[in-house]
């Protein structure tokens, strides 16, 4: 599903160049879980964000679901993203004027989804908010709004899903119950997943762990991983 050869990102800075990623090589099987960790600044979001195609690697390559998304213009990846991947991020990123329906249903109306209401409905329903559609985002506890969140990136059945940090501004009881929905979705879905965190718990949880220091990745066995 996921295939990064020697990918590459350096940003400028007022220091000079920054190498964010160096030399990434990473394969993810379709329906395999992967949870990557590593320290603060070490490239995890920026990797998932060149896999998204919302950042242009600067060196290597990337091909996601058999087709090679490095070079794509904007249009393109837009509609790559639309198709293919589904994405959970730590602020939940919801629109405050639409209500929890709506903000499900709006991928899918610019997906051109027949019934995007519908799937919206019943994918809210999934996740345990069939009593929340009318509410607003600012009439929802965090976890609520999280779910929203998981509902909006699976409800167009992405064959990819990259969340990042998902649990990171809720509280213990109510991340663990949004990352039970997570795994869940993903097993009834048959997604892909790459999961970043810093909970070891977490990443457990996942097929395979990564760790990334410094821009690059390494193997972090899951047995080593829980000591």
């Amino acid at each position: 599903m996921v295939e990064a050869r020697d990918l590459r990102l350096t940003l400028g800075s007022s220091a000079g160049p920054v190498n964010i990623l160096a030399g990434v090589d990473l394969v993810i099987d379709a329906g395999e879980a992967v949870g990557l960790v590593g320290p603060s600044g070490s490239g995890k979001t920026s990797l998932l964000m060149v896999l998204a195609g919302l950042e242009r690697a600067t060196g290597g390559s990337v091909s996601v679901a058999g087709r090679r998304i490095t070079g794509l213009g904007e249009d393109a990846l837009a509609k790559f993203r639309r198709d293919t991947v589904g994405i959970v991020f730590q602020a939940f990123h919801l629109i405050p004027s639409m209500t929890a329906l709506e903000n499900v249903a709006l991928p899918l109306e610019l997906a051109g989804h027949r019934d995007a209401a519908g799937r919206a409905r019943e994918t809210l329903g999934a996740v345990g908010l069939a009593h929340r559609l009318t509410h607003l985002p600012g009439q929802l506890s965090g976890g609520e709004q999280q779910r929203v969140a998981l509902a909006r990136a699976f409800a167009p059945r992405p064959r990819l899903l990259l969340a990042d940090e998902p649990t990171g501004n809720l509280d213990a009881a109510t991340g663990q119950a949004v990352m039970d929905l997570l795994f869940e979705l993903q097993t009834l879905h048959g997604a892909t997943l790459l999961l970043i965190t810093h909970d070891p718990a977490l990443a457990a949880r996942c097929q395979r762990q990564v760790q990334m220091r410094d821009g690059r990745l390494w193997s972090r066995p899951v047995e080593a991983a829980a000591e």
